[in-house]
């Protein structure tokens, strides 16, 4: 399996943290059907990876933090996700928060090096909360619903946010909400600990199901004036490369069904034939077609990190580069899944197989976004504008 990293890991620091994860990965792999069938949240991964210092791994170095790119970021996720994709995903919306605050800095610096120093110091877990009901995702661009008016010198927050990953685990929170009667949307920092936040329960899918991505709830939060730590700024904004983390995670799902139907395939020995399986043409066949998906959506993902990280002046121009990848990475691999159970048959639909975790959680990534017709159609606006 080595040769599946080798290739992407181009220094000795990516080398030292890649060795890192993977032992904790193959950790989580152990525990991840445990928690699919609980549907309960992996704090034991989440504490490992605290103690090895995963959460700082985007902050940056003059915080305190690691201050790794956009390149090692995708990296060792994928590999966190081949052992279990709900703690990967999870994670990943944390160290996007960072990789984009550290790269963007619309932050006031000294809030902002707070912030950071909260999770360095006191390994702090943060994540966006954004989605809602009357909106769905935040990148179809709707108003929130939630909503924050100035009291005083406070501003006093109400609303539910949906898909809050890690809701059980999270100390704070980074909300999106409509500014008073404005018309103009801010987000605002949250300490979860916070009188009128709570957590409704309401996590109850057949994917990913530890990422428990329960429903906030805020009735009359109040908080400082200075909770309103970002306002929108509409074009200005770069793209949000950070979010590589998704296709990264689902390539990771791919990873791990592949390694399960290869393994199979040299060791499932019928007695039809005279070996195992993986001498058949046509089971070679999938497991072909199962590297090719993998080389083109991977080498797209590392590739397109690549230019992000070593040519900044391009960034503007990446969005629809960068949704592109995630198109790709996650029809990709739910192929590989589909081709891996294939291979293995009516065994990898059993509940003792990690195979039917994987077909489920693969499909989550279709619906992560951004979607796929608003990839196609910022890919065709750039041919036409282009041409």
């Amino acid at each position: 399996m080595s040769y599946l990293y080798n290739a992407y890991i181009k220094n000795e620091t990516q080398q030292n943290w890649f060795k890192k994860i993977d032992g904790l990965a193959e950790k989580f792999a152990e525990r991840a059907d445990k928690h699919d069938r609980e549907g309960s949240f992996p704090f034991e991964n989440v504490k490992e990876l605290k103690e090895a210092g995963y959460l700082s791994l985007t902050i940056p170095k003059e915080f305190g933090g690691e201050g790794l790119s956009l390149y090692e970021f995708v990296l060792l996720q994928e590999r966190i996700a081949a052992g279990d994709a709900a703690t990967a995903l999870c994670l990943g919306w944390h160290l996007g928060c960072f990789l984009e605050l550290a790269e963007e800095r619309t932050w006031n610096e000294e809030k902002f090096r707070s912030f950071c120093e909260k999770v360095v110091v006191d390994q702090a877990l943060v994540n966006r909360a954004a989605s809602e009901p009357a909106t769905g995702s935040p990148t179809r661009g709707g108003m929130p619903q939630t909503k924050a008016v100035m009291k005083g010198e406070d501003w006093v927050i109400n609303g539910t946010k949906t898909f809050t990953s890690m809701a059980p685990a999270l100390d704070y929170a980074i909300v999106s909400a409509q500014i008073g009667d404005t018309g103009k949307k801010g987000n605002f920092l949250i300490d979860m600990k916070q009188d009128g936040v709570t957590i409704e329960e309401t996590w109850d899918t057949v994917a990913m199901r530890g990422t428990r991505s329960d429903d906030l709830v805020m009735k009359d939060v109040t908080v400082n004036g200075d909770a309103l730590v970002e306002e929108e700024r509409g074009k200005l904004d770069l793209p949000k490369a950070w979010l590589l983390h998704i296709p990264a995670c689902y390539l990771g799902v791919a990873v791990a069904a592949r390694n399960e139907a290869v393994n199979f395939a040299k060791s499932y020995k019928p007695n039809s034939l005279p070996g195992a399986i993986a001498e058949v043409p046509e089971v070679q066949r999938k497991i072909g077609e199962m590297e090719l998906e993998l080389f083109k959506a991977r080498e797209l993902l590392y590739t397109t990190a690549a230019k992000w990280v070593n040519e900044p002046e391009s960034r503007m121009g990446m969005g629809p580069s960068l949704m592109a990848v995630k198109h790709v990475a996650t029809n990709s691999a739910a192929k590989v899944v589909d081709l891996a159970m294939r291979i293995v048959g009516a065994r990898s639909l059993a509940m003792s197989s990690p195979l039917q975790r994987h077909y489920r959680d693969v499909r989550a990534g279709l619906h992560n976004p951004p979607m796929d017709d608003m990839v196609i159609s910022a890919l065709a606006k750039r041919a036409l504008s282009n041409s």
